[in-house]
């Protein structure tokens, strides 16, 4: 039975995240001896708090559904920090009541917007736009970086058809997304989170005498008050950055993960019916960010694993890990496309990804018509020269260079 432990009790000497790793497909080491020690560890934080951090799968899971966690801090000034991040930096200041008020809000104003019945109408659509994004990058011929002409802009594209958002602005946005993601310039994060609110009411006014069939219009069509239109911008410019900023990153280290398996590449090249199945195991491999997890703190008491996990603390929910975790995968580390794992890389529970299922399909149209269309697509340099962006807090390659 493992020895119950509290943060209270911690050594000054823990280790203290991001742990470093050495490229792009390499989960950090430290985060297999951490779990070996225990699937739910006390670790520091990037600003030298102290933190659970949790590494195994049936505590992941167990814990991304447990309704005694939320972003809500009682005491927020007390309360652990993670990073400079504004997004997951520290408490987001409701309390449990009020956080599990607007969420429950939040997922009945989206729920339209990410239908079955959406997804289903977009896929064709989505389709059309990844061909026209491979013919960008037979026209940029050998050499091209794919970051640029198809990872990046293709989720610009879905995710502004979606909004009501136009594609010619992306230069604007796409600099204020990034900005509000830094994880060492927290002035930087403020001012461009609130540019990009204040871009997003300015839309969702416009859309009183241009409306579309879009969710900025149907933000419009349900709110008159300024004050409502004020909490929906902010929702709206939430969708914008997180719908198409992780997935951009998904993109192109699936890519570098099937390219480095140079079987697996051909043999979805040969047959495009099996990227369902292969980009449920790059959602389970796949680990843009160098994050440490998504953040929770505890609103009550709760004991599990052999860990008592005080009403105040810190919770790391590593999906990355937990995804690797032997316990629950054989052969974790090994690719199989026909593995159809039941991951945690769109969380579980009641804060499911409620944009789970257009990432699913940009993806899998994605995979479906690149390995085919480019057979002998490769990198163009070493896979340890593709930089990190370890600076914000979606991850991700810079650059993907690649040739044929």
């Amino acid at each position: 039975m493992p020895t119950t432990q509290s943060t209270e009790t911690t050594a000054e000497d823990l280790p203290r995240l991001p742990f470093p790793r050495g490229d792009v497909l390499e989960l950090a080491p430290l985060y297999e001896q951490m779990r070996e020690r225990g699937p739910i560890t006390p670790v520091r934080t990037p600003a030298g708090d102290v933190a659970w951090l949790v590494t195994g799968y049936a505590e992941a899971k167990a814990l991304f559904a447990d309704t005694r966690l939320g972003r809500g801090h009682p005491n927020p000034e007390q309360a652990a920090k993670i990073s400079g991040s504004i997004i997951f930096g520290g408490p987001n200041g409701e309390t449990p009541d009020t956080e599990r008020e607007k969420h429950t809000r939040m997922r009945r104003l989206l729920a339209p917007a990410f239908s079955a019945r959406r997804m289903g109408r977009l896929r064709e659509h989505i389709a059309e736009l990844v061909a026209e994004r491979l013919d960008a990058l037979e026209a940029a011929g050998p050499g091209a970086d794919l970051h640029e002409v198809l990872s990046f802009p293709l989720p610009v594209l879905v995710i502004c058809e979606l909004l009501g958002v136009p594609f010619a602005d992306r230069e604007r946005f796409s600099g204020w997304s990034e900005g509000l993601s830094r994880l060492d310039d927290r002035e930087r994060a403020e001012r461009d989170a609130a540019q990009l609110a204040a871009y997003m009411r300015e839309l969702i006014d416009r859309k009183d005498t241009e409306p579309g069939e879009d969710v900025l219009s149907d933000f419009a069509r349900m709110s008159e008050r300024s004050e409502d239109r004020d909490g929906l911008a902010g929702l709206g410019a939430g969708l914008l950055f997180a719908g198409h900023e992780t997935t951009v990153g998904r993109i192109d280290v699936g890519t570098v993960l099937l390219l480095s398996r140079p079987e697996e590449w051909a043999a979805l090249g040969a047959d495009p019916g099996r990227a369902d199945d292969v980009v449920e195991e790059i959602l389970r491999m796949a680990q843009p960010g160098s994050n440490a997890g998504i953040l929770r703190y505890a609103h009550d008491d709760i004991d599990l694993a052999g860990t008592n996990i005080a009403a105040g603390d810190a919770i790391l929910l590593s999906a990355g890990a937990a995804n690797r975790d032997p316990r629950e995968f054989d052969d974790p580390d090994e690719f199989e496309g026909e593995r159809r794992p039941a991951h945690l890389a769109f969380g579980h529970g009641p804060y499911f990804c409620i944009g789970a299922s257009l990432a699913r399909v940009e993806l899998t149209e994605v995979f479906r018509a690149l390995p085919a269309r480019f057979p002998g697509l490769r990198l163009a340099v070493p896979r340890t020269d593709l930089e990190l962006r370890n600076d914000v807090l979606t991850g991700g390659i810079r650059s993907l260079p690649v040739t044929w």
